[in-house]
């Protein structure tokens, strides 16, 4: 039995491709016992986020059936062929390893991700779709990241997409942020930093709508703005000058008709509207009206690409440490698989080790 990771992420996959695997939170476990069932699979973690959608598995054999994998979180006929990789044994180690640390991130350091992949690993535990080669790798995982965390400053002072999006609103309005109303629209985590990164830079008024009213008052109150209900919310927006949207839905929430309709009470204002979430939240069409400037999560790669250059140094501590677990989590499993010369005992029978 070989472990391996199957996937797709921002680094092989446009935005417009990830979201239509993209699964929710509360799908992680149901999607996880199909792939299993289905694919054969011994063990399975699914990983889910906005930069990449990943399956952790045991399996004998997974060549030529990553395709029908993936088709089962689709749900449709579209090929994803291009798009995927497949890496098995101590490449599937490292992979992981890497992406749990941060350092196979958009923004590199970055922490969240290490609770996604904690989270993961934690719901397909608690679903009975891992054993022992799943338990083991992502226990180490998450030592892996410990050490990383302790041992190198690869996620000191990270670029985060919170100051992606600010470096994006300054280019715009020319570094002049300290009369800017901020607008955020789904408040989840990364939006949240968003607005703290903003808010840090001078941003005057933080609006905050939520489907929970209860989670917009308190997000607004930290930054002494205020609540906006959802359904007021594209009035709100005649005030904005940037918003941030990073909702839950799977479907589109800002169509371009919706900001159209509030152009003229904005009076040639410049609107920058920064859509961290996956699936989108905001029409792609919407970039076509005048004085709109539209990013969403791929467009912030080339900043953070010019961020991280002087980060090599770090980056190279932080391999050698994932180099090491992977060599000895790989003579755990060869050790257990050919056991050294064990004493024959006549009359007794010796039962051969497995993995």
């Amino acid at each position: 039995m070989k472990i391996f990771v199957a996937g797709l992420s921002y680094k092989t996959t446009p935005v417009e491709v990830r979201e239509k695997l993209a699964v929710q939170r509360g799908r992680l476990q149901c999607c996880g016992c199909r792939l299993k069932l289905r694919g054969g699979l011994e063990e399975v973690v699914l990983l889910s986020t906005c930069n990449r959608v990943e399956i952790y598995g045991v399996s004998p054999w997974i060549h030529g059936r990553v395709h029908q994998l993936f088709q089962e979180l689709v749900g449709d006929d579209f090929d994803l062929t291009p798009y995927l990789y497949v890496k098995e044994g101590a490449a599937a180690a490292r992979h992981l390893f890497a992406v749990a640390s941060g350092l196979d991130s958009l923004v590199i350091g970055e922490t969240e991700i290490t609770g996604q992949v904690k989270n993961a690993y934690q719901l397909a535990k608690d679903a009975g779709l891992v054993g022992k080669k799943m338990n083991r790798l992502f226990q180490t995982a998450l030592s892996v990241v410990k050490e990383i965390r302790t041992n190198t400053a690869i996620g000191r002072g990270a670029t985060s997409v919170g100051s992606v999006a600010v470096e994006l609103a300054e280019k715009v309005f020319d570094a002049k942020l300290s009369e800017k109303t901020v607008m955020i629209l789904g408040a989840g985590k990364m939006g949240e930093a968003c607005v703290k990164h903003l808010a840090k830079r001078g941003a005057k008024t933080v609006l905050v709508a939520n489907r929970s009213v209860e989670r917009a008052e308190k997000l607004a109150a930290e930054f002494g703005g205020r609540a906006v209900r959802l359904e007021d919310s594209a009035a709100a927006m005649t005030e904005a000058d940037i918003l941030v949207s990073s909702t839950g839905s799977p479907d589109i929430v800002l169509r371009r008709e919706d900001i159209s309709r509030i152009l003229p009470a904005r009076r040639n204002r410049p609107l920058v509207l920064v859509d961290i979430a996956v699936p989108r939240d905001i029409d792609p069409a919407v970039a076509e009206l005048p004085n709109v400037f539209l990013y969403d999560i791929d467009d912030l790669e080339a900043v953070v690409r010019e961020n991280t250059k002087n980060r090599e140094q770090e980056l190279a501590v932080c391999h050698q440490i994932i180099a090491r677990h992977v060599a000895a989590l790989m003579a755990r499993w060869d050790a257990r698989r050919f056991p050294g010369p064990v004493e024959i005992v006549p009359g007794r029978v010796q039962e051969s080790a497995t993995v």
